[in-house]
Formats: structure tokens, sequence, C-alpha cells
């Protein structure tokens, strides 16, 4: 006879985000139970409306804010696992406001794990960063080899990879960080003042205006589609390697784009709904304070430990996110 899956118990802060929502709905899909933390400063009530509507008994919204210890502790009550997600995002906000970025990604961190350690949850996963490599020259990326931090953001998310570890040592609370690389895919917003750059220049390209390049094109990103991170987190909670916990990942495909390569293939599909778009072409402007120049991430260590095996290469996930765009873009 074959064993019944356990229910599982799931918290999500940031679970209105992009990739927060993302997870939130491929964990409902796999029958777990799952509480979305969210104050949503960057978050939208609309990504988790339907999901709402669709499991009422399995998915819970919980409006907190992880820098009040309080919320956090309510909305972990009687969760297993974490998956850490909230943050304030963006090099270039954190430059203009690092007291904000602190609060939320180092304060906001420590809440949540001596929330996590007080509850007695199993294990906890959360959003670590590709910024965190920093000066380092070294590609591709792996883990072990970091060099010094080039903004605010970049060291908040060093900082969460310590505290987990010293949380790890001291109390006995496991963890896994996946330091995400330049992810993208469906409901990543194309508004507001810090939007990614892929969400960004399909705006512009469907409004015929032309996407402006920070340096002349030819810094390079690991792009990773969404899929490939719900991937990875999923793996993360599942794991019963004992070798694969308290690690640190890159969340990656493994593949060098540049924004030129990048404008080329957005042209290219978006052309495909709408001829006109295939005439533009990207204007350029001064490179961007605490910009990384390169980044390229090894995926041996999370293939090895985790099975990792990224299921979209980056122009199988552009093509899906720019078809997302076409269908739901005002």
């Amino acid at each position: 006879m074959m064993k019944e899956k356990q229910t599982r118990k799931i918290l999500v802060t940031g679970g209105a985000g992009f990739i927060g929502s993302n997870l939130c709905e491929a964990l409902l899909e796999a029958g777990d139970h799952v509480i979305c933390l969210d104050n949503f400063s960057t978050g939208h009530v609309e990504n988790i409306l339907p999901l709402l509507s669709r499991y009422p008994d399995a998915f819970k919204l919980v409006v907190g804010d992880i820098r009040v210890l309080d919320d956090c502790r309510k909305a972990v009550d009687g969760v297993e696992f974490v998956l850490h997600e909230a943050a304030l995002g963006s090099v270039p906000r954190s430059i203009k406001d690092p007291v904000t970025t602190n609060d939320v990604n180092i304060g906001g961190f420590l809440n949540m794990l001596v929330a996590a350690r007080d509850a007695g949850v199993k294990r906890f996963i959360f959003a670590a960063s590709s910024s965190t490599y920093g000066d380092s020259p070294s590609l591709p990326k792996v883990e072990e080899i970091i060099g010094k931090p080039l903004s605010p953001y970049a060291i908040t998310k060093y900082v969460d990879e310590l505290y987990a570890d010293v949380f790890s040592r001291a109390y006995g609370l496991e963890y896994i960080g996946l330091r995400y690389f330049n992810v993208f895919g469906r409901r990543q917003d194309p508004d507001g003042a810090y939007a990614a750059v892929i969400p960004l220049f399909v705006k512009r390209y469907t409004r015929h205006e032309a996407p402006n390049i920070n340096g002349d094109g030819e810094y390079s990103r690991d792009f990773t589609y969404i899929d490939n991170v719900i991937q990875m987190n999923l793996l993360a909670l599942s794991t019963t390697n004992p070798e694969a916990v308290n690690q640190i990942y890159n969340t990656a495909r493994g593949e060098r784009t540049t924004l030129n390569q990048l404008c080329d293939y957005l042209r290219e599909f978006l052309a495909g709904y709408d001829p006109a778009i295939a005439g533009i072409r990207p204007t350029y402007g001064p490179n961007r304070a605490g910009d990384i120049p390169h980044s390229l991430a090894s995926i041996d260590k999370a293939r090895k430990l985790l099975g990792y095996s990224p299921m979209y290469n980056m122009k199988e996930g552009l093509k899906e996110a720019v078809k997302w765009y076409w269908q739901n873009l005002k």
C-alpha cells in the first residue's frame, strides 16, 4: 500500500509578492496548508485573492509586518516549515534608504528566526541573494567564495546567512539559504520605482518605448525563471539528506546573458504579438551604483546535495514570461 502524503503546514512570509505568491500557489497545488504573512508594502493582494477563494480551507492570510515580533509569532504558530521571502529588495533602494532596508532585511529576519525557534519549526528556508558575492571577480560563483558587499542590500542578505548559521549552531534550528540569481517570471511587478529589469523592459516595449540600459549592455546576469526557483524551494523543503541542511545554495540556471542579448530576446518574442516592436532599439545610460558587472552561478552544489536540475533555460522561461505579460499587462 502506498503511504499517504502527509499535509504539511507551511508559512510563506512575503507570500503576496512575486516569488512568495508563486510559492504559495505551488504548495497549495501540492496539497499543503499554507499561511501567508504580508504587510503589502511591495506585495499585492491581487496575487493571492484567487488562492484565497480556490483554497478556503488550506490557505490563510495574516496581515502583519516582520518588523513586529508579535506578528511573526502569530504567523508561525503551529507551523512546521517557514519559507522566508519577505524582504525589501533592490540595490538602488538600499543605497537611497539603507535604514529601512536594514530594519526589514536584518531586524525582520531576526524576528522570524526567534519566532521560528520558539515555535519549534522544523526547517527555516530563506531567500538569500547573489548580491552577497559582491566584488568577487571569480566566475562562476561558488557558494564558499564571496567578496566585499557593494550595497547595503548585499550586506543585509549576507548578515541573514550568518544569523541563520548561528541559530543552527546555538539552537538547533535547521536552515537552508537560497541565493537567488535575478529571478523573473509571472507576477513580477513592472510598475513601482524599483521594478526589475525584465518586467520594466517588457512594459516599455509594449508601449513602443525604448528600454534604457545602464552601461553599454555587456553586463551579464544569470537570469532564473520562477519555476526553477519554486523547484529549489520544494527540494529544500522535502530533502531528507542530512548533508543538505544548514547550507547555502545558488538558485539559478547556470547560464549567462548580457543585457543586450536580453533586449534582443524580448524584442523577438514580443514582436510575435506586436510586429511594431521589432524595430525598437534600447538606449544607453551610465552604469548604476552598486551593480555587479557579471553574475553566473555554479549550481553543482545544488545538483549534488539536493538533486536540482533546472527545468527551464533562460530563453524558455523568457518566452513563458512574455506570454504571461502580454496577457496580463494593463
